[in-house]
């Protein structure tokens, strides 16, 4: 099998790299498939490094039975008739790609989708934890530059995990109070950082109704902040199904936090999460919102970018100021986190897609047969439902 690793086209550049050059070799030994490495200056690592370890440097990657790449691939660089692994981003008929789809379909690529490689309903594979670990470096970027108590580095000037683990010595905290939402990998990656930083972990009891004299954090999920509407009780299947029978009550966890850190999954279906109104009258100072839950989360009234990750928010205008004003939230909105630490998060992908995902690529397994969007000219039976999506 000869497989290829495309070059990141899609603008701004990304870095990352769903297999370094080390889990290249690996690859290659344990399963004698060739690798065809597409050159780029953009990459985290070396053209050379690959050719080091074995790989082929080719810019025409036609031969390749399976192509591997991050973000969406332009339209105009698709080969095809070919297998692609990459994030497409059409799952939720995002409009920003119906015009990728509809080229994946009509030059009968076989789109084989990370976000939706599951095992027993859960995702194997993507950045997550490195979402999480960078969205919590940065609501205490924030807190330091709020509190003025502390500076420290933007992750991207530090390139590692390990540098922003020795630039955290920095982090002074009081008896401030963190909330955390979720309960995936990237609440976790948040949680991997506060656990460094020895703060308390407190149940949602002890965090509503007791004051600390030294920094604490609580993590809640969706069971601790809906419930039904006409009985107060919390069933997860069915508010899977129909959100819309229940309420959201986050706004009890946000009164009393100087730091919220948003690390859930959010269904749109399930409506606003927090107006402005709920953010009057609270002791936020920062809210880092890695889900980047625009339109739920009143405070995040856009994306903000690695090279400017932070903006101000006044909750009684609803709108846009200077964090440096008093009364104002700071607020941190990445969208693609795991950006600023590019090596890092590509040997964690890298190890689970050889450990994990390219054996069951081998076996043609369900979880990837479940994973593929299109091929042969059309959409698979699990994603026909965007059908009325590629008419629009």
């Amino acid at each position: 099998m000869k497989i290829g690793l495309i070059r990141e086209q899609k603008k701004p550049f990304d870095k990352r790299v769903c297999l370094s050059p080390q889990q290249c070799k690996d690859l290659i030994e344990r399963y004698k498939v060739k690798i065809f490495v597409q050159p780029s200056p953009h990459r985290c690592f070396d053209d050379i490094d690959y050719n080091k370890h074995g790989c082929f440097l080719k810019e025409d990657l036609k031969e390749c039975d399976l192509l591997l790449g991050i973000k969406e691939v332009p339209v105009s660089c698709l080969i095809p008739n070919k297998k692609y692994m990459f994030f497409s981003h059409t799952i939720k008929k995002q409009e920003y790609n119906r015009d990728l789809l509809k080229n994946l379909i009509s030059q009968n690529i076989t789109m084989i989708d990370y976000e939706v490689i599951k095992n027993k309903g859960k995702r194997m594979i993507g950045f997550g934890r490195f979402a999480g670990i960078v969205g919590a470096y940065n609501a205490f970027l924030g807190y330091g530059l709020k509190s003025k108590n502390f500076k420290i580095k933007r992750a991207f000037e530090l390139r590692t995990f390990d540098a922003i683990c020795s630039e955290l010595s920095k982090v002074d905290l009081n008896n401030e109070k963190i909330l955390v939402t979720g309960n995936g990998k990237v609440a976790r990656g948040a949680m991997e950082i506060l656990d460094f930083l020895k703060i308390k972990k407190v149940n949602k009891y002890d965090y509503l109704n007791n004051n600390f004299n030294y920094p604490t954090y609580c993590n809640i999920d969706i069971s601790d902040y809906y419930e039904r509407k006409n009985n107060g009780v919390f069933n997860k299947q069915e508010f899977y199904k129909k959100p819309s029978l229940y309420n959201c009550k986050l706004k009890d966890f946000i009164k009393n936090p100087s730091i919220f850190i948003a690390g859930h999954f959010h269904n749109p279906e399930a409506g606003i999460l927090l107006n402005n109104k709920d953010f009057i009258n609270s002791q936020l100072k920062v809210v880092s919102d890695i889900s980047c839950d625009i339109g739920f989360i009143a405070c995040t009234l856009r994306e903000s970018t690695i090279s400017d990750p932070i903006y101000g928010y006044d909750p009684l205008q609803n709108t846009e100021v200077d964090y440096s004003i008093d009364d104002s939230l700071l607020v941190v909105a990445v969208s693609n986190l795991p950006c600023e630490l590019p090596i890092d998060s590509s040997i964690d992908f890298g190890r689970i897609f050889v450990d994990k995902v390219f054996p069951l690529f081998l076996k043609n397994n369900d979880s990837i047969t479940n994973a593929t969007i299109c091929k042969n000219n059309r959409l698979t039976d699990k994603y026909i439902y965007l059908e009325d999506f590629l008419l629009g």
